[in-house]
């Protein structure tokens, strides 16, 4: 399915060299940044790395429509097949959209029993179990230890990689050194990953800020193209 032996332009590449074993099936992580500078085309990235490995994905939204979302996934393909990082065919594109339920959370509130209760309707209803669950847009100032650690219980249930986008702001009252902002730090407990983007002229810089319980986290230097949150291309 890709063009090459791997995907040289997605995000995740970034954790398999940085990383101790990746995210890993049953853990958390989160990609946390200031609104507008690329959390869900960076989350999005992470699901067609593993969309087009035949790993299925539920990607649940928080207030975009589903052509919003949908169209996201389009554009970043394109530019996946435009650098020559996936194969130019409909068949490719087809597994994509085959493998993938995108759900989205407009005149709702997206919380962690509807994600639970969604997700679970899914495997009973129409016989499909993610591999990689994607939660953009969760709320982890109004969350509570339960929300986390249920969130953290479902993706042990399903063996699957969960990943959650958290939106930062500049004026955040309390962050830790890492720049991590307390509505997230105060559920490092249930959280393997934490990731940071940050906006630089011409290109997003992602500092990986927890790396599971590894004391010594590797410093990235990692730039991503700020339009679709992929690798720069050389």
């Amino acid at each position: 399915m890709y063009a090459k032996e791997r995907n040289d332009r997605s995000p995740l590449r970034v954790f398999k060299n940085s990383v101790h074993g990746g995210l890993g099936e049953g853990n958390l992580g989160v990609v946390m940044s200031r609104a507008g500078v690329g959390k869900t085309a960076f989350l999005i990235g992470v699901a067609l790395d593993d969309l087009m490995r035949g790993r299925r994905v539920l990607h649940v939204a928080n207030g975009d429509s589903l052509d919003h979302v949908r169209q996201f996934y389009d554009e970043i393909f394109q530019e996946l097949q435009r650098t020559g990082a996936a194969e130019n065919s409909s068949a490719v594109h087809l597994t994509v959209e085959r493998s993938r339920i995108i759900h989205t959370y407009r005149g709702v509130e997206m919380n962690t029993a509807r994600i639970v209760k969604d997700t679970e309707f899914y495997r009973r209803h129409a016989d499909f179990t993610p591999e990689v669950l994607i939660v953009d847009g969760f709320d982890f100032a109004a969350a509570g230890d339960e929300d986390l650690a249920r969130l953290k219980d479902l993706a042990g249930e399903l063996k699957a990689e969960l990943w959650l986008s958290a939106l930062t702001h500049r004026d955040d009252p309390a962050t830790d050194p890492r720049g991590v902002p307390g509505a997230v730090a105060r559920f490092e407990p249930w959280i393997g990953v934490m990731v940071v983007l940050e906006p630089q002229e011409g290109a997003t810089i992602v500092r990986l800020v927890k790396d599971h319980d590894n004391p010594d986290v590797k410093e990235l230097q990692v730039q991503l193209d700020p339009r679709t949150l992929l690798l720069l291309a050389e």
